[in-house]
This record gives structure tokens, sequence and C-alpha cells, in this order.
């Protein structure tokens, strides 16, 4: 069996690995892809059309990610996740097991969400935060485990979200508090 197929016009980096380890299903990437230089792949991923990546990004085993997605460099997306089509993670973003990134979404530099309540300590199992379609995360934003970021909400450069945050809100602060979200950053974000 192949490590991995993919459709046409990709250009894939030469020291680039895609279809890492051993598993049942290869990595499928679709049309129009380019994965740079140092990135891996592993395999039992499921990619779409128009995906691009910067240097030495991951993306680990059983991952579903959509249409037209841009992944910064030195990214980690671990296993077990979901990304929508339209999403744009800039530079070095974490993203954990079992998260969910709906459509049109965007997520700045640094980054980082979480997916283990009380670390080491206690075994609740791991649950990523949600990302509903349209909503923005600010850069060196942490998301901790569980949270749902709702449709085109906005999360402040900094903020440490923990507790849900309402559609169509700002979230500032640490721990962050939801605002009425300014006019200027009401509506759709424009990835696509």
């Amino acid at each position: 069996m192949s490590r991995f197929v993919h459709g046409d016009d990709c250009l894939i980096d030469d020291d680039a690995t895609v279809g890492h380890g051993e598993f049942d299903e290869p990595t499928r990437i679709g049309d129009d892809a380019t994965i740079r230089s140092g990135s891996i792949v592993y395999g039992d991923v499921t990619i779409g059309d128009g995906f691009t990546t910067g240097h030495d990004v991951l993306v680990r085993e059983a991952t579903t990610i959509g249409d037209d997605v841009l992944v910064g460099t030195k990214t980690v997306i671990d296993g077990q996740t979901t990304i929508g089509s339209h999403v744009s993670l800039q530079t070095n973003v974490y993203v954990p097991t079992e998260t969910t990134i709906e459509d049109n979404v965007f997520v700045g530099p640094g980054a980082v969400m979480t997916n283990d309540e009380y670390p080491i300590r206690t075994d609740n199992g791991l649950e990523g935060p949600t990302i509903k379609a349209g909503a923005s995360i600010g850069a060196n934003a942490t998301l901790l485990p569980g949270v749902t970021i709702g449709e085109n909400a906005f999360v402040a450069a900094g903020a440490v979200v923990t507790e849900d945050v309402p559609p169509d809100t700002l979230a500032v602060g640490a721990p962050a508090t939801a605002q009425t979200l300014p006019e200027p950053l009401e509506g759709a974000n424009q990835i696509a």
C-alpha cells in the first residue's frame, strides 16, 4: 500500500515527509497542495484541496482537514483533530488531540489550545476546544480544555479562555471575560 496519495498540481518538498508511520490508511491530499521542507504529515490523515504549510509543520494521525487551509511554520496539529475549510493557522500554533475547528476560522501566531484539565494529576480523558465557524483567535491566546468559542466570536491577543465564549462577542483578559463585539470586528472573517 502507498504511504500517501495526492491530487493534481501538488508540491511536496524533498525533505518533507508525507505518510509517516505504519497505518491502515494512507494519507490523502487533494489538489493544489504545497507541503514545505521539514514538515511531517502522518498516515491516516485526510486533507482537501488547496492545503499549504509553512516549514516544519507536524500533522498527526486521524486528522481531517478541509479545503483551502493554511498551516503556518512550526505549527503542531496533534492527531484525532478535525479542521474545516478556509482556516488559517498562523506560525507556532498548537492544536491538541480531540480539537474541532470549524470553517472560516483564523488562529493567530503563538496561540495554544489545551486538552487535559489536570495534566498528570488525574485521568479525566482528553477534550480539546471547539472553535465555531467564523471565529478569530488572537496571537498568544490560550484556550483551556473543553471550551467552545462561538460563531464569529473574537478572542483578543493574550487572552486566557477558561469558559465558553458566546457567539458574536469579544473575549478579553486573563481569565477572559465576554464583552460586546466592537463594530469594526462584527461579521464574518474574510479568509475565503
